[in-house]
Protein backbone atom coordinates (compact mmCIF):
# COMPACT_ATOMS: atom_id res chain seq x y z
CA UNK A 1 0.00 0.00 0.00
CA UNK A 2 1.36 3.41 -1.02
CA UNK A 3 0.07 6.85 -0.07
CA UNK A 4 0.40 9.76 -2.51
CA UNK A 5 -0.36 13.37 -1.54
CA UNK A 6 -1.19 16.28 -3.83
CA UNK A 7 -1.02 19.86 -2.49
CA UNK A 8 -3.28 22.58 -3.87
CA UNK A 9 -4.03 26.16 -2.85
CA UNK A 10 -7.08 28.40 -2.93
CA UNK A 11 -8.20 31.74 -1.51
CA UNK A 12 -11.67 32.17 -0.10
CA UNK A 13 -13.73 34.39 2.18
CA UNK A 14 -16.17 33.31 4.85
CA UNK A 15 -17.96 34.40 7.96
CA UNK A 16 -18.68 32.42 11.08
CA UNK A 17 -22.15 33.26 12.33
CA UNK A 18 -25.57 31.86 13.10
CA UNK A 19 -28.49 33.87 11.71
CA UNK A 20 -30.70 32.97 14.68
CA UNK A 21 -28.20 34.55 17.10
CA UNK A 22 -27.78 38.24 17.83
CA UNK A 23 -24.74 40.13 16.56
CA UNK A 24 -23.49 40.23 20.15
CA UNK A 25 -23.78 36.47 20.66
CA UNK A 26 -22.06 35.80 17.30
CA UNK A 27 -19.23 38.14 18.29
CA UNK A 28 -18.96 36.48 21.69
CA UNK A 29 -18.75 32.96 20.23
CA UNK A 30 -16.85 33.57 16.96
CA UNK A 31 -14.90 36.76 17.71
CA UNK A 32 -13.56 38.62 14.70
CA UNK A 33 -14.50 35.64 12.51
CA UNK A 34 -18.11 36.90 12.82
CA UNK A 35 -17.18 40.13 11.00
CA UNK A 36 -20.29 41.09 8.97
CA UNK A 37 -18.00 42.19 6.14
CA UNK A 38 -16.41 38.71 5.88
CA UNK A 39 -12.74 37.78 6.12
CA UNK A 40 -10.52 35.53 4.03
CA UNK A 41 -7.82 32.91 4.15
CA UNK A 42 -5.12 31.52 1.88
CA UNK A 43 -5.97 27.84 2.24
CA UNK A 44 -3.58 24.96 1.58
CA UNK A 45 -5.21 21.65 0.73
CA UNK A 46 -3.51 18.25 0.94
CA UNK A 47 -5.32 15.30 -0.67
CA UNK A 48 -3.89 11.85 0.09
CA UNK A 49 -4.86 8.78 -1.89
CA UNK A 50 -3.78 5.20 -1.29
CA UNK A 51 -3.61 1.88 -3.08
CA UNK A 52 -1.26 -0.47 -4.86
CA UNK A 53 1.21 0.67 -7.50
CA UNK A 54 0.38 -0.43 -11.03
CA UNK A 55 3.56 -2.09 -12.21
CA UNK A 56 2.94 -1.23 -15.87
CA UNK A 57 3.11 2.50 -15.08
CA UNK A 58 5.05 2.51 -11.83
CA UNK A 59 2.52 4.69 -10.05
CA UNK A 60 -0.79 4.54 -8.21
CA UNK A 61 -2.53 7.29 -10.19
CA UNK A 62 -1.34 9.77 -12.77
CA UNK A 63 -0.84 12.90 -10.66
CA UNK A 64 -2.02 15.02 -13.58
CA UNK A 65 -5.37 13.20 -13.37
CA UNK A 66 -5.50 13.67 -9.60
CA UNK A 67 -4.82 17.40 -10.06
CA UNK A 68 -7.62 17.65 -12.64
CA UNK A 69 -10.10 15.93 -10.30
CA UNK A 70 -9.18 18.21 -7.39
CA UNK A 71 -9.54 21.29 -9.58
CA UNK A 72 -12.83 20.27 -11.18
CA UNK A 73 -14.57 19.18 -7.99
CA UNK A 74 -13.01 21.54 -5.43
CA UNK A 75 -10.59 24.31 -6.43
CA UNK A 76 -12.69 25.73 -9.28
CA UNK A 77 -15.67 25.89 -6.89
CA UNK A 78 -13.80 27.45 -3.94
CA UNK A 79 -11.03 29.68 -5.28
CA UNK A 80 -11.77 33.39 -4.88
CA UNK A 81 -15.28 32.61 -3.68
CA UNK A 82 -17.33 33.32 -0.59
CA UNK A 83 -17.76 29.95 1.14
CA UNK A 84 -21.05 31.04 2.73
CA UNK A 85 -22.66 32.39 -0.44
CA UNK A 86 -21.02 30.97 -3.58
CA UNK A 87 -20.24 27.30 -2.94
CA UNK A 88 -23.01 24.82 -3.70
CA UNK A 89 -21.73 22.09 -1.39
CA UNK A 90 -21.47 24.52 1.55
CA UNK A 91 -25.03 25.90 1.32
CA UNK A 92 -26.70 25.81 4.72
CA UNK A 93 -23.52 24.71 6.51
CA UNK A 94 -21.21 26.58 8.87
CA UNK A 95 -18.06 27.50 6.93
CA UNK A 96 -15.64 26.27 9.61
CA UNK A 97 -12.38 24.70 8.51
CA UNK A 98 -13.56 21.39 9.94
CA UNK A 99 -16.78 21.32 7.91
CA UNK A 100 -15.12 22.63 4.72
CA UNK A 101 -12.56 19.81 5.08
CA UNK A 102 -15.30 17.17 5.43
CA UNK A 103 -17.23 18.55 2.46
CA UNK A 104 -14.10 18.59 0.29
CA UNK A 105 -13.57 14.91 1.18
CA UNK A 106 -17.18 14.19 0.19
CA UNK A 107 -16.73 15.97 -3.15
CA UNK A 108 -13.56 14.04 -4.01
CA UNK A 109 -14.34 10.50 -2.83
CA UNK A 110 -16.40 9.24 -5.78
CA UNK A 111 -14.36 10.75 -8.64
CA UNK A 112 -11.06 9.60 -7.12
CA UNK A 113 -12.33 6.12 -6.33
CA UNK A 114 -13.70 5.77 -9.88
CA UNK A 115 -10.06 4.94 -10.68
CA UNK A 116 -9.59 1.23 -10.09
CA UNK A 117 -7.61 0.45 -6.95
CA UNK A 118 -7.34 4.09 -5.83
CA UNK A 119 -8.88 5.12 -2.51
CA UNK A 120 -9.21 8.54 -0.90
CA UNK A 121 -7.27 8.29 2.35
CA UNK A 122 -7.56 11.80 3.78
CA UNK A 123 -8.05 15.49 3.17
CA UNK A 124 -6.09 18.00 5.23
CA UNK A 125 -7.00 21.67 5.02
CA UNK A 126 -4.80 24.43 6.43
CA UNK A 127 -6.73 27.63 7.13
CA UNK A 128 -3.59 29.31 8.44
CA UNK A 129 0.01 28.25 8.86
CA UNK A 130 -0.84 27.06 12.37
CA UNK A 131 -4.43 25.78 12.06
CA UNK A 132 -5.62 22.80 10.07
CA UNK A 133 -8.24 20.06 10.02
CA UNK A 134 -7.81 16.53 8.66
CA UNK A 135 -10.59 14.11 7.73
CA UNK A 136 -10.34 10.39 6.97
CA UNK A 137 -13.98 9.77 6.08
CA UNK A 138 -14.98 8.23 9.42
Amino acid sequence: MIHITRKEHFNAAHRMYREEWSAEKNAEVFGKCANPNWHGHNYNLFVTVKGQITHATGYLIDLKELKEIIHEYVIDKLDHKNLNLDVDFMKGKMASTELVCIEIFNQLKAPIEAHEGVFLHSVRLFETENNSAEYFGD
